[in-house]
């Protein structure tokens, strides 16, 4: 018997329910439905060769839009802040706000009449309403802000009606929604960047620059996590974010949120949680809680190095996303922020360079040139430290220039597919999982992010 086939027996002798939360009705404060699934051995075999006439989307560059029509589905808490932000960027015409509560589409409305001058179109209704809203407008781009479930979904038909896709984190819960994205990006030859806003941060930019400056020399290992005690969402039983991202806690026992920074701890605080705040019948104590409190994983990369991710949503513990680069020459480290290297100062390594008096310097030398460019802008406009404003900036400047993005549709799937691989693993007590090659083998070709020259 083949190693996929035993692992295919072995998650059918568990009946394991795979972490592919379904794509299809899943509507906010109802169930979202997390179906069975035995598709692991997919994860490691070769990928069907590229169709015919599709375009690898690595370093690909679309026309220039000079003013880019763009739509909105969902606009709740993080759609409706990215929907704010959009209304002050040149080269925007906001056509289109579409949520399932009427009363979200006419807020987005009303705001962007009163910033632009002008009303868009508001459609609101049956989870399906998004297709009205890009059959009768035919948006340049648009912005998904809804749940997880229906994130691959609402980005394949986006495509397939001729609009680049910015999907909100993860892209998607499942690989077989992540290739579906891949093949219909380079079918379509519209773009599929996942937002991930800490790609945007001052510190992160920093670092990108100070590792391809060579400053910690060569790469060696890094440590990324999400750890963020989001225990109050439980609160949103029938309406926001904790409505359906309660769910996917019950029923899926891995790294669900993996993008921000892979074996679990007990499930424990969101159980106790439940039985402290709501009644005894209420849904939530009526739920057994299957994904652990804590996961913590360990990925090998095709070059031999290691990164180090933790998820966290439930422990008492403060804020971070831990992140750590690791060279040959030095280390650069977050939360706190700090440094060591012998090109920055204190080779012998047993010291940090920390605080905002000796980090001064170092900012002052490194600070990545986006950051330079707009970063004063962004910490005015807001949005988790401005990060989410130099996000929104560079995808409407790359589409207006014609410039690849900076974060491809491969690059989503990897850091999004960690989910359900760590699912598998964790199902099979901690057993090593192959990353599907989303590329088809065109990263060893592909160009690095030409932002710092």
């Amino acid at each position: 018997m083949s190693i996929f086939s035993s692992r295919r027996q072995f998650l059918k002798s568990l009946g394991l329910a795979a972490g592919a939360a379904a794509a299809g009705n899943a509507l906010p404060g109802k169930a979202v439905e997390i179906p069975a699934g035995d598709h692991l051995w997919e994860s490691a075999s070769p990928a069907a060769p590229r169709p015919s006439g599709s375009t690898y989307m690595g370093g690909f560059k679309a026309p220039r839009l000079g003013r880019i029509r763009l739509a909105f589905i969902g606009v709740g808490g993080r759609g409706f802040s990215h929907l704010a932000q959009m209304c002050v960027m040149d080269g925007v015409e906001i056509v289109g706000i579409c949520d399932l509560k009427e009363e979200l589409t006419k807020r987005g409305v009303d705001r962007v009449l009163s910033r632009m001058g002008k009303s868009p179109l508001g459609y609101s209704g049956g989870d399906m309403e998004y297709l009205t809203m890009l059959k009768e407008l035919k948006p340049d781009a648009v912005i998904i802000s809804t749940d997880w479930s229906s994130h691959a979904r609402i980005a394949c038909d986006s495509m397939k009606h001729g609009a680049h896709a910015f999907v909100e984190v993860p892209l998607a819960v499942s690989l077989e929604e992540l290739w579906s994205l891949v093949d219909t990006s380079e079918a379509t030859r519209k773009h599929c960047m996942m937002m991930e806003n800490v790609n945007y941060g001052r510190e992160e930019l920093m670092y990108l620059n100070m590792v391809r400056q060579g400053v910690i020399g060569d790469l060696l290992y890094g440590e990324a996590a999400y750890i963020h005690e989001l225990r109050g969402q439980m609160k949103q039983a029938e309406r926001g974010t904790g409505s359906w991202r309660t769910y996917h806690y019950a029923k899926r026992n891995g790294n669900v949120y993996p993008t921000h920074g892979l074996g679990p701890s007990p499930a424990l605080g969101r159980a106790a949680y439940a039985k402290k705040n709501f009644p005894a019948d209420h849904k939530w104590n009526k739920l057994d809680f299957a994904c652990g409190d804590m996961n913590t994983s360990i990925i090998k990369t095709t070059m031999g190095r290691t990164v180090l991710v933790e998820w966290d949503e439930t422990s008492p513990r403060p804020y971070s996303r831990l992140n750590l680069i690791q060279g040959t020459l030095g280390t650069l480290a977050g939360f706190p922020t700090r440094v060591a290297g012998e090109k920055l100062g204190n080779g012998n390594y047993h010291e940090w360079i920390e605080g905002k008096e000796k980090l001064a310097p170092i900012f002052e030398k490194y600070d990545h040139p986006l950051w330079k460019r707009i970063g004063p802008l962004a910490l005015k406009m807001g949005g988790h430290g401005g990060m989410d404003f130099v996000m929104l900036f560079r995808i409407i400047e790359c589409l207006r220039n014609g410039e690849p993005m900076d974060q491809n549709v491969y690059e989503g799937a990897f850091w999004s597919s960690v989910s359900e691989l760590s699912e598998y693993s964790v199902a099979q007590g901690g057993m090593p999982q192959v990353f599907p090659d989303f590329t088809r083998g065109d990263w060893k070709t592909t160009a690095p992010l030409g932002i710092v020259q």
